[in-house]
């Protein structure tokens, strides 16, 4: 810092006028205030480096525009998006399941499956065919193989872990029981 500049006495001179161009730079006054803040520190970092005490002012001036700028850069480079607004671009994580699964449940799973992703699914880890062979099998291109495949264990992963309720018999009437 300075020897020939008061610091107390420059943030007392420019503190206020500053933080007005910073809060009409930043989209809030919290923001304004970090900016305002930044540029004090910089000044006790490098004001040393200014070699007419009479240019303190557009220094610091200069100083708090460019922070400003390097924010927004930051921000766009780096935005800060809520997770319900990035949730639809975010990859689908399936739930940790069991180890193992009953069989006769991932066989009733894959019955409630599309006949779309049913076949692929079932060809290729029932009857191990490989992607080229369920490719020929089926009449469909390779890459429609593996997206049938890939979407296919989603729906199968999501079956497993929602099974159908079980179904309750009917309930039949007693005998003997006369109308009333």
């Amino acid at each position: 810092m300075r020897s020939d500049v008061d610091f107390e006495r420059l943030v007392l001179e420019h503190h206020e006028a500053m933080y007005r161009f910073a809060r009409s730079l930043a989209r809030n006054e919290s923001d304004a205030r970090d900016l305002v803040q930044e540029t004090f520190l910089r000044w006790a970092q490098r004001g040393h480096q200014l070699t007419d005490t009479s240019k303190v002012k557009a220094w610091l001036f200069t100083t708090l525009y460019r922070e400003s700028a390097a924010k927004a850069r930051r921000a766009l480079r780096f935005p800060h998006d809520s997770i319900e607004s990035a949730e639809p671009d975010l990859p689908e994580i399936p739930p940790d399941g069991p180890m193992r699964t009953d069989g006769s449940l991932i066989v009733a799973a894959l019955s409630r499956l599309d006949d779309t992703f049913r076949a692929p699914i079932a060809l290729f880890y029932l009857e191990d065919y490989s992607y080229p062979e369920i490719a020929e099998i089926l009449e469909i291109p390779l890459g429609t193989v593996k997206s049938r495949l890939a979407r296919g264990i989603a729906q199968l992963q999501r079956a497993v872990a929602n099974p159908p309720p079980p179904r309750t018999p009917p309930t039949t009437p007693t005998h003997g029981a006369s109308p009333s």
